[in-house]
Formats: structure tokens, sequence, C-alpha cells
């Protein structure tokens, strides 16, 4: 049996300084960017789709839901970080090179789907052309997403490396809740450029696309929305450089963490899966992961729809609703982080988030009957706050529950669970608003099949909370990567 030396012990080794508040907030940029490029695609041109240009909302939902589908590419991209550095560091080039991708995807996906509409509108039907603009609009959104895996992946890796089991609740309060003031920035930004007299007339109310002609609400419009996603993503990857620049080469704590960091075999794709799927605990969370996900995200393919349809309100108003839920979101993940997860747990904190949720999905139905906006307004504002809590509470399991051996790919795990469950929840609130609409001839009935259908998979999602263990997880995990690199010297 051969012989080789392994890296000294931690101790031995120099400690990378401590992260500190100021750099947590700048990583939090990067987050902020991701929650500008989320009102972009499921708040704004969801919208667009559905409400104005009066696609499917199977077809729209499930073209935007591609961006979801390809995310097995994140386990690849994940362990590639892990494993292959660029330019000197194991995260940072990844995240740069996906962030430009992505928002150039963003754009692109916005020129797709104007044509889409132009085909629909010239020949008034489906017809062969206006399926292959829908193929190509799922293409745009499938390389978006791979895209977005190859930046965000190794970037919740680095959260990883750069701190420590005491600082991440804040670290996750703040960079998450960051995430909510992206989307509160760009739900105001959208709803001032969109708010304009032309873009909310009887026409664009009432328009339909077997008119041989478009009306002129519909060109003021498109002239809106290119200047969002040309102005909006250049910020966004702005932000993506900001956010990053230096931070891993000061900070990282990977090579002083990872026995197998400086080895000559690194862990390979394969060898990860072995310690990802050593742990029932890793089946446990990824399944808790996945239900709560598509319980908290369904309503996203709908919500501005509803809005529309029931409450009547114009694009920029609509586009504002996003505001509420994200401030909502915002103050419940800051709290959290530095108040409720200190004082009763992670897991206790995800449980009660998940229960209130469902509590104000049966909010959301209630309004609907108002067709009073304020009143949606209010609701979604509170499901925010529940929202901010089952967030911030799972989060910070799902980095306990990672391997420093094996972080990226690990990361890639959860990325996983989570975006399965985002392109579920995408795609089945929209198939569920048609179902919904065929089976009730009132909206709130037909949206509110939706809603209620994510309270219940908040119940569902606590089941499933109560039998996660961390420490189990934690015992298994070191044994499956001893065993691993045994093998390796044998």
């Amino acid at each position: 049996m051969a012989t080789r030396d392994f890296p000294s012990s931690p101790q031995d080794r120099d400690i990378p300084a401590k992260l500190g508040i100021i750099n947590m907030f700048r990583l939090g940029l990067f987050q902020m960017g991701l929650g500008i490029m989320s009102l972009l695609t499921l708040g704004l041109l969801n919208r667009v789709m559905i409400d104005e240009l009066k696609i499917p909302a199977l077809i729209a939902a499930g073209a935007i839901a591609m961006h979801q589908i390809v995310a097995p590419a994140r386990l690849w991209f994940g362990q590639m970080s892990d494993a292959k550095p660029l330019w000197g560091h194991h995260r940072t080039g990844y995240i740069w090179i996906g962030g430009g991708l992505f928002t150039l995807m963003a754009f692109l996906a916005v020129q797709v789907v104007w044509g889409l509409n132009a085909s629909l509108n010239a020949d008034g039907d489906w017809t062969t052309a206006t399926y292959l603009w829908t193929g190509l609009l799922g293409v745009v959104f499938a390389l978006y997403g791979l895209a977005l895996s190859a930046s965000s992946t190794p970037f919740a890796a680095l959260l990883v490396d750069v701190s420590d089991e005491n600082e991440r609740p804040k670290l996750v309060g703040i960079v998450w809740s960051m995430l909510m003031v992206g989307i509160v920035v760009g739900a105001i930004l959208g709803g001032q450029i969109l708010d304009q007299p032309q873009l909310c007339g009887a026409a664009i109310l009432s328009y339909d696309p077997s008119q041989t002609g478009s009306t002129v609400e519909l060109a003021n419009l498109k002239q809106a929305v290119n200047s969002v996603f040309l102005f909006a993503p250049a910020i966004v990857f702005g932000l993506c450089l900001a956010s990053t620049w230096g931070i891993e080469p000061k900070y990282s704590r990977y090579k002083t963490r990872s026995i197998a960091a400086n080895r000559e075999d690194q862990i390979t794709l394969g060898r990860a899966l072995k310690v990802l799927t050593a742990s029932r605990q890793t089946g446990i969370f990824f399944s808790f992961l996945i239900m709560m996900t598509i319980s908290l995200f369904m309503q996203e393919a709908v919500m501005e729809p509803y809005g529309g349809e029931v409450f009547n309100m114009c694009v920029s108003e609509t586009t504002q609703l996003n505001a509420f839920w994200g401030m909502g979101t915002l103050v419940g993940l800051s709290a959290t982080g530095f108040l409720v997860v200190p004082r009763i747990g992670k897991r206790k904190t995800a449980k009660w988030g998940c229960l209130m949720a469902a509590g104000c999905f049966v909010l959301i139905i209630l309004s609907g009957f108002t067709q009073n906006p304020q009143s949606l307004q209010v609701a979604l504002l509170l499901f925010g706050l529940a929202a901010g809590m089952t967030t911030s509470g799972g989060i910070s399991l799902m980095l306990d529950l990672t391997a420093a051996e094996t972080a990226g790919v690990f990361i890639g795990a959860w990325g996983l669970a989570q975006a399965i469950a985002r392109a579920i929840a995408t795609f089945s609130g929209g198939a569920i608003l048609d179902i919904g609409r065929s089976l009730f001839p009132n909206l709130v009935f037909a949206y509110g099949l939706v809603f209620a259908l994510q309270a219940i998979g908040m119940i569902i999602a606590v089941q499933l909370l109560d039998r996660v263990d961390v420490k189990e997880f934690q015992v298994n995990s070191k044994q499956a990567i001893a065993a691993v690199l045994e093998s390796d010297l044998d």
C-alpha cells in the first residue's frame, strides 16, 4: 500500500481572517442581483406573457421553468469548483463567468418573447412557426439556467468556505435579506418605468392575439420592457463583480478545512456522490427542501396575473406586489437570523415559518373575495414574514448539512433540490391555474386552488422537517469521507 502526505491539521495552518459584517453585506450584493433577475423573469416577463400577450399560463410557466429543469448541472458545477480552480481560486471565476452569461441570456429571452408574440399576432393561431418560437424560448431559458447554476452554486459554496457554524445564521440573514432587497428594488424600479398611462388603457387589458395588428399600448409596453431588460442585467453583472472581488483569497477556509484540498488526486464527482449519499439524512433533507420550496413558490407564476385579473391592477401595480412580499421577507430574514434562530434553533425556526406561511395562503385566498388591492398587499406582507423565517431556518440547516471536503457538490445537491422544486412550482402553478379555470367560473376559486395546495404542502414539509438530524449527518459524512480517502491509498 502506498503512503502519502496528508495536509497538516487546521491548527497548524494559517487561519484566514474573520469575514465581518461589512463583507457579509458585500457578499449580499450578489444575491441582490439574483433578486432583481428573479423579479424580471418570474414577475414582469411572466405577467406580460400571460396577461398582455394572452399566452396560455401553462406554456408561459413551462418555458420559464426550463431554467430550473437543467438544475442537475449544479452538481457538476459544484464539483468543478471544488476540484478545478479558475485563475487560482475555487469559486470566484465560476461566479463571474456564469454571471456574465445569465444576464445576457435574460435579454435574449425577451427578444424571443416578442418573436413568439409576432407569430401569434400574424397567424392568429398556433402554427409550426409559433411552436418553434416557443421551443426557442425554452432553449434560451435552459441556457439561462445553466449559466445561473455555474454562478450561484459556487457562490453558495463560497459562503460555506468563508464562515463557521456560529457565523452562518447572521451570514444567511444578511445575504438572503439582500436577495429580498433586490426583489424590492427591482419591483420599484420596474414599476416606475412601467407606470405610464398608455400601458394600462382599455386596449391593453382586452388585447386579443388573434388581431391582425398590435395595439399602440403593446408597442409602448415592448419599448419599456426592453429598456428594463437592457438596464437591469448590466447592473446585476456589476453587483456580481463587486460582491466577490477579493473575498476568496482573503477569507476562504476551504484549504484549512478539507483534508482533500491539497491532494494531487482531488475527490472526483463519483466519489463526492458517495459521500453525498452516505447518510439517510441527505435524502430526508432533500425531500424537505423540495416540498418546502414547491409550497413556497408555486404562487410565483400566478400572483401577478391574480392581481391583474381578480383585482384589476395595472402592470406597474402588479409588479410592485413583489415589493410587499419582498419587504416582509426582508424583515423576516433579518429578524430571524439575529433574533429567532439563536433563541429557538434552526429547525424550529423553519417549522414555525412553514406553519405561518400555510396560514398566509388562506389570507391570500380570502383577499380575493374582497377584490381590495390593499388586503392582498397586507396578506403578501405577512406571507413575506413567514417566508423569511422559513428561508432563514432552512438555509442555515442546509449549510450545516454540508461536508467541507465536497462543499460544492453538497451545495449543488441542495441547489438541485431547490431548482427541481422551483421548476415544479413554476410549471404546476400555471397548470393548476388552467385546471382551476376549467373547474370554476369564479376566478378567485381558480386561483385559490393554487394557494390551497401550497398550504397543504407546507404542512407536509413540517412532517419531513421533524425527521432531520444534523448530528447524525455529520457523523455519517465524516466516516464516508475517511472511507473514500482510505480507498485511494490502496
